[in-house]
């Protein structure tokens, strides 16, 4: 069942947006950025409890996923994954499917395989690593 409670619409209009879109038409529109396929990660607020939804590129290997917390190589860590790490219970919508995970955080030689899925679909990656000082995370989404 997938994450109960009040959402909360991201406070950026672009990401609030693509999130309507892609769920009023099942991924059929909203489910791309520059051409790559995106899924929508629900997480609940570790401040506030609402759900909250972000849409990252989908990188996926059989019922597993794969979210980077990139933020562009920004200095901190996205909130969504603030937020995970606070509560690992999240759901994933890929188009129409709809499912619960748990997260967890990956290292070592599991994060070097996710690492090459990841930048197989969104190259920039390895760009956003370069630009920052902090370790990007990858975190891998287990079926419930």
């Amino acid at each position: 069942m997938p994450l109960e409670g009040a959402y909360q619409p991201s406070p950026w209009a672009p990401v609030a947006d693509q999130v309507r879109l892609y769920e009023d038409t099942d991924g059929r529109e909203g489910a791309e950025l520059q051409g790559k396929p995106v899924v929508i990660l629900w997480t609940r607020g570790r401040h506030s409890g609402s759900v909250r939804k972000t849409p990252l590129m989908r990188v996926r290997d059989g019922e597993r996923y794969a979210v980077v917390a990139s933020l562009g190589g920004a200095p901190k860590h996205p909130v969504w994954y603030l937020n995970l790490v606070a509560d690992p219970r999240v759901s994933l919508q890929d188009r129409g499917e709809l499912h619960d995970y748990v997260a967890r955080v990956v290292t070592d030689e599991e994060k070097a395989v996710w690492w090459s899925n990841a930048t197989a679909v969104w190259p920039d990656y390895d760009t956003y690593q370069a630009s920052t000082d902090r370790v990007i995370p990858v975190v891998v989404l287990e079926p419930l």
